[in-house]
């Protein structure tokens, strides 16, 4: 049966996302993952469940994209002022 403990998926939109950092996307996906595995979840909640984890792993995704374009830029920017130099 399920536990009393409810997901936390309960209609957050994937705008509740928005602001959440990588560290605390990655925390609650990781429950929920946990949660989905020990196989006590109706069939409702999971696919609520499943619902946010695809919105936590698009932030996340999204969070990782913007990281990498920042190190992109900090590469060319660097690689910029070297060539100023010669």
């Amino acid at each position: 049966m399920a536990r009393n403990q409810a997901l936390p998926s309960d209609g957050r939109s994937k705008d509740a996302t928005a602001s959440m950092t990588y560290e605390s996307a990655m925390q609650e996906l990781e429950t929920l993952v946990q949660r989905m595995e020990q196989g006590d979840v109706p069939l409702e909640e999971s696919l609520q469940a499943f619902e946010r984890g695809r919105n936590l792993v698009a932030r996340c995704k999204g969070i990782l994209d913007d990281a990498q374009k920042r190190i992109v830029q900090l590469d060319l920017d660097q690689l910029q002022a070297g060539d100023g130099g010669a």
